[in-house]
């Protein structure tokens, strides 16, 4: 069955969901705008919801022009009718598919839980804790699953209860606030199609945007954000951001070595382990309290065998020249997680380390703020502008990383470990061996932050 969906997105994220929709899904009909990507796909409901770049999974009900609201209510709402909630033989079509897909959720559900009533069978060992646990389990998902079909009950009889849950920006929100035109469009639906109001407990969210350049109406496919990993028991980094670190790296990274040397609760490890089923991952961090975090986190998506944690300092790396094929870390910013640190004053020293573990041809992958972005321009110059310093004996000149990729073919090195000698120089420590791929900003919520990517290539000052 042909779906027309749409996913909201983080900013910064709608190029990299428009691209997985289409290599995941081999959707049609892509188009982003900013915060969200629509597109139609047959593919099955359970492949769509495995989408690591999406915040929500929407079914697409309208997708308009920007309207033009009076400020007088009563003709306000007469607009809306004919606007926003517009044919009413749609909105019933779009009622059926939504319990369709419903229905292809619940089915996929079941077998889920027969799958785990039949592996639990097979267990002799299985403890009678665990046992009293699954049980539980299983009464719930029951009475999930009873919720599921009484709510499917309910749209089949046409006359499903509803709330609105409206977001307006630009001009209309002048005018009307998103709390107003959500009571306004309630009305209207209500009064056009028969549906019940059910602000508590509503078998559909009708979720409404209305901006100066756009009209979407769509309806939440599931109750909870794609975003939210299952497998995650404890939260670091946002899940969204993690994955696309690990997507924009230029090389597929299977049979490859990875490395995050300041990997806190191991949320881009687990979000590269999910893609990369024959990779070796090594998480490093100072702190053991986050390292037990990701110990747990590791147990709970079952990968401990495939991830090694370790208690080492970023500053100090315990692996010889070459080690790794890529480095994908979340420098600390300060905001949500502390650091020992002074940020601006390590980052060199934090780049050379990891740059020296990386071997030619294999990739960085970096989270930074706004203020380490910059210190990172200062840190990290060209190869010809490292020639220059050679024959000049200038330490003050920077240039811009060049686009150029030179990928090496040399096959990946097991991890050795050594211990490295303390750095004692006060000497600036520019680096000439990384070459800027691509800077792609996102949206943390409250602040903004960088994504940079570079390759490693050799070069002839190339010395530690």
């Amino acid at each position: 069955m042909m779906k027309h969906l749409y996913c909201t997105a983080g900013a910064g994220m709608e190029e990299l969901l428009a691209e997985e929709v289409q290599h995941k899904l081999c959707a049609t009909q892509v188009e982003q705008i900013s915060g969200r990507v629509f597109f139609c796909s047959n593919a099955d409901l359970h492949t769509v919801t495995q989408l690591k770049s999406a915040e929500r999974l929407f079914l697409l009900l309208r997708k308009a022009e920007p309207i033009s609201l009076p400020n007088n209510p009563a003709k306000a709402a007469a607009v809306i009718k004919q606007s926003v909630v517009g044919d009413p033989d749609i909105w019933k079509q779009t009622l059926l598919t939504w319990t369709a897909l419903q229905e292809e959720l619940q089915g996929s559900q079941q077998r889920g839980h027969k799958r785990r009533r039949e592996e639990e069978e097979e267990d002799e060992e299985e403890s009678l804790t665990v046992a009293d646990e699954s049980t539980h389990t299983l009464t719930s998902s029951t009475h999930l699953l009873k919720r599921q079909n009484e709510t499917n009950k309910e749209s089949r009889e046409q006359t499903p209860s509803f709330r609105v849950s409206c977001r307006c920006s630009g001009v209309i929100a002048r005018s009307y606030t998103s709390q107003r035109l959500g009571r306004i469009i309630g009305m209207a639906i209500k009064e056009h199609l028969g549906w019940k109001v059910d602000l508590k407990e509503p078998v559909l969210e009708v979720n409404v945007y209305l901006s100066n350049d756009h009209c979407v109406v769509g309806i939440p496919l599931l109750k909870h954000p794609l975003a939210s990993r299952s497998y995650m028991k404890h939260n670091g980094l946002r899940s969204t951001i993690a994955w696309a670190m690990t997507s924009l790296c230029p090389k597929q990274l299977n049979d490859c070595v990875i490395l995050d040397p300041m990997c806190g609760v191991g949320a881009v490890l687990l979000e590269a382990a999910q893609e990369y089923s024959n990779a070796v991952f090594l998480g490093m961090d100072t702190d053991t309290s986050q390292l037990q975090k990701a110990a747990e986190n590791l147990k709970a998506c079952g990968m401990e065998g495939r991830v090694q944690l370790l208690c080492s300092s970023a500053m100090e790396i315990p692996l010889a020249d070459g080690a790794v094929d890529a480095v994908l870390c979340d420098i600390p910013f300060g905001r949500k997680f502390s650091c020992s640190s002074d940020m601006p004053t390590a980052l060199p020293r934090l780049l050379r380390e990891m740059e020296r573990v990386i071997r030619v041809g294999g990739h960085l992958v970096l989270l930074l703020s706004l203020q380490l972005s910059a210190q990172l321009k200062k840190t990290i110059c060209t190869h010809k502008h490292n020639q220059h310093l050679n024959s000049s004996d200038t330490n003050n000149v920077h240039t811009d990383p060049s686009n150029t990729h030179n990928e090496s073919t040399d096959t990946p090195k097991t991890i050795t470990f050594h211990k490295p000698s303390s750095e004692t120089s006060n000497t600036p420590l520019l680096i000439s061996s990384l070459q800027a791929q691509r800077t792609h900003r996102v949206s943390l919520g409250s602040t903004d932050a960088f994504i940079h990517i570079y390759t490693k290539i050799q070069t002839q000052a190339h010395s530690h």
